[in-house]
């Protein structure tokens, strides 16, 4: 039993309790966070990358007849999404403004959050890899509706009902793999349905794929199911987008690279050529959607979007160097945005408006703002010396490499780049550049806390950019080669 990967679960729940009995919110939760992150560091350290598959095991019997249990692990490539998910909780708690109404309440629904995607990526029983995910979608719907702005409830009505459909096809679909099982081998732990596929004793049809990409799809965004996203992250608080965008909504990834490749490696074949138009629509309607946009948050929510796609033709290509470039897009993607969405949440309490209408000129009286939401910018753009850059490189290297079929793909994803470049140049323009209106000459520039918030999360893009060895090393280790 690994009492450190249990830690990283139980360690916000406690810290919740600990809030709901009357600890101060955000001493509490930002205590347990930073305890958190020592702790997956320790276990990224700790990894034996020689031997290589799941380590740190723990296991309690649930239902052994059925063949669930409760059953926690990890390997390289989880270890890298949970070090992701504590880096992004240590900085939303840190931005995590004073609020007047359940402050209480707001920490911990961030910290069930966080409990909740790490409990997903640690657990090797598709049943509790699915379960945490749902406690982890709870507590985002209720921190839009209550502590959102703009047309907060209509947003967490959609991102509630196009979530929760999504769920519940995902559902549907794990059942049916779990039945598509021989009832003696019956069982929903990953290592033994890969053994079972491994050895011939089931085949899962190739609509259970389409159940799961559809499932999994909608709760990462892509297109069409992706509609929810750019208003909820818009509509939420800075720190609930920062969690979800940038660690939850990887989970539909996680899944897919999880379950659908090694369990449906000839439906995902032939079934690529739709799943390949679907990522141009990511690429190219959505990108051209959030060059549209008059307001900085619906342009980093869309961009969000929008850069799902690069992730997807990762795992597209169906080969090694491509899912290993998506693993290590997961990772970049998810700091940078999580920085992007905590620099729009400084902006607009220190404004009161994100329109780019009546913004401008913020660099004059705020450079340091200026300087982290341009690195930010960078990162998302794909600048050299960022992960994000080493992993669309690599992406577009594992795509041409797996056909000709991807040639498209990888011409609208280069021409994605382009598009990428002038949204986020012109946000940074518009934002911190240009003449200043005179209201805000008496804005003050970004806080202590917040700046060294967002500085952990730029840092070890930065670190994972000038050697993404770090990080393909250790994703390696859990993808077939």
């Amino acid at each position: 039993m690994s009492l450190l990967l249990i830690l990283t679960i139980v360690l916000p729940l406690a810290a919740s309790l600990l809030i709901m009995v009357g600890a101060n919110p955000r001493r509490t939760s930002l205590g347990a966070a930073v305890i958190n992150l020592g702790l997956a560091l320790t276990l990224f350290c700790r990894y034996d990358r020689a031997a290589g598959g799941w380590q740190f095991l723990s296991e309690w019997k649930v239902l052994p007849k059925l063949g669930i249990n409760m059953t926690l692990g990890a390997d390289g490539l989880t270890l890298v999404m949970i070090l992701l998910a504590t880096l992004v909780t240590v900085s939303a708690l840190w931005v995590a403004p004073k609020v007047e109404k359940y402050d209480g309440l707001y920490h911990v629904s961030l910290l069930f959050i966080s409990a909740g995607v790490i409990g997903a990526f640690a657990s090797l029983d598709v049943l509790f890899l699915y379960s945490f995910h749902e406690l982890a979608l709870i507590p985002t719907f209720l921190m839009i509706g209550i502590w959102g702005t703009g047309d907060r409830q209509a947003a967490a009505w959609k991102a509630t009902i196009y979530l929760g459909l999504g769920s519940f096809i995902l559902l549907i679909g794990l059942i049916a793999l779990y039945i598509s099982i021989p009832s003696a081998n019956r069982t929903l732990d990953l290592r033994e349905l890969d053994r079972l596929h491994q050895a011939g004793v089931f085949h899962p049809s190739a609509l259970i794929y389409v159940l799961l990409l559809v499932g999994f799809g909608s709760l990462v965004s892509l297109f069409p199911f992706h509609s929810w996203a750019p208003g909820a992250y818009a509509c939420a608080p800075a720190p609930t987008a920062m969690l979800h965008a940038g660690v939850l909504k990887k989970f539909g990834l996680y899944g897919l690279i999880r379950i659908a490749l090694p369990l449906f490696p000839e439906a995902m074949h032939d079934l690529n050529g739709l799943l390949l138009l679907l990522i141009i629509g990511n690429l190219l309607y959505i990108g051209y959607v959030t060059v549209s946009q008059k307001r900085l948050d619906w342009t980093i929510g869309y961009s969000s979007v929008m850069h799902m796609g690069y992730i997807f033709l990762g795992l597209a290509s169906l080969n090694l160097l491509g899912v290993s470039a998506a693993s290590l897009l997961m990772f970049a993607h998810g700091l940078s945005v999580a920085a992007a969405f905590a620099l729009c949440g400084e902006i607009r309490r220190r404004t009161g408006t994100l329109e780019y209408s009546e913004l401008g000129g913020l660099a004059k009286v705020a450079p340091v703002l200026a300087l982290l939401f341009g690195f930010a910018a960078m990162a998302s753009v794909g600048l050299p010396g960022f992960a994000n850059f080493a992993g669309e490189v690599l992406v577009f290297f594992g795509a041409v490499a797996a056909g000709p079929l991807m040639i498209l793909p990888v011409i609208v994803a280069v021409w994605g780049v382009v598009i990428s470049a002038i949204y986020m140049l012109r946000a940074y323009r518009w934002t911190f550049w240009g003449p200043i209106s005179q209201r805000w000459e008496g804005v003050s520039d970004i806080g202590s806390g917040a700046k060294w918030s967002v500085i952990l999360l730029l840092l070890p893009l930065m670190i994972a950019g000038f050697y993404p060895q770090l990080i393909l090393k250790m994703v390696g280790t859990a993808l077939p080669h």
